[in-house]
């Protein structure tokens, strides 16, 4: 049954390929909306630049969404549709398990909760568009199967509509709480995720969780940063906080590249990634007088 369901998904991959390499392109410009260094931009940009608030949110909700996938991919272990069948062209690196698909996972969680949030038409219509488009450029690119598609809508939409629901709740009872209390949290459970499922994604995304969690903790404690302003201020402050945040990315990536144990070099990479982006650079924007305070 499973591998009947496999070989339609590569009858479904094929006839996407056929239009190869007319629209690889549009379709890797797709791909890239869901790739990491694409959230390294957005992320920050609606923290840092449009809403303080949405953009922590939105960060701690894409965090979490990215280790439930990861950890999904590794109890299904389903191939990639070009290690299933050698007629399928591999057209974007991609690495580990297949289902869920993580680029549709993260569309729909990031782009429905934008939607959600600014209640904007045009908003709903780009999150519509950008959720069946980027999904589809992964089958077309040759590293999702249909069904690896429909995993991650699943998922993400089950996600989004759980955290809408409980999210302000939450938020209301943790702001209530002691500052020792809430760092406590913050450290214990991207540490606790990362145990349960001790991964090279897993490290990722835990500790950019902690990394942005303690910032954010802080920030509301002793920066209290406002996101908005004029506009060149906002430009200034994306161009520098990105600068940084990619020179710490990429820096410590060289760095590192070498050095043992990989994992625990990969924690503190990120965790310090997470650490400039929630803490770091609101508290620089105020010392250059880039942005107000609260």
């Amino acid at each position: 049954m499973e591998s009947s369901i496999l070989d339609w998904g590569i009858n479904v991959v094929l006839w996407f390929q056929q239009f190869s390499p007319t629209l690889d392109l549009p379709f890797k410009v797709l791909t890239f909306m869901g790739e990491e260094e694409f959230f390294l931009l957005l992320l920050p940009f609606i923290y840092w630049c449009l809403d303080r608030r949405s953009g922590a949110r939105l960060t701690v909700l894409f965090l979490f969404s990215a280790y439930l996938n990861a950890a999904a991919k590794g109890l299904a272990g389903q191939p990639r549709p070009f290690a299933y069948d050698v007629r399928v062209q591999q057209l974007a690196e991609a690495v580990g398990g297949g289902l869920p698909s993580g680029h549709t996972q993260g569309a729909v969680v990031v782009w429905g909760y934008l939607a959600a949030t600014f209640q904007r038409t045009w908003l709903w219509v780009v999150a519509g568009l950008l959720m069946v488009l980027i999904p589809l450029s992964r089958i077309y690119l040759g590293v999702h199967f249909p069904t690896d598609l429909l995993g991650g809508y699943l998922i993400g939409a089950a996600l989004l509509l759980l955290y809408l629901w409980l999210e302000p709740a939450t938020e209301a009872w943790f702001r209530k709480k002691s500052l020792a209390w809430r760092l406590g949290v913050a450290l214990a459970m991207p540490l606790l995720l990362m145990l349960l499922h001790l991964t090279k994604d897993s490290i990722t995304t835990g500790a950019v969780l902690m990394g942005m969690g303690v910032g954010f903790v802080l920030e509301l404690r002793w920066v209290g940063f406002e996101s908005g302003g004029v506009w060149w201020k906002q430009v200034l402050r994306l161009l520098l906080g990105v600068a940084v945040l990619f020179g710490l990315w990429m820096g410590l990536r060289i760095a590192f590249a070498s050095a043992e144990p990989a994992l625990l070099f990969r924690f503190v990479r990120y965790g310090l990634v997470g650490l400039w982006s929630g803490l770091g650079a609101p508290w620089v924007f105020v010392r250059l007088r880039l942005a107000e305070t609260r």
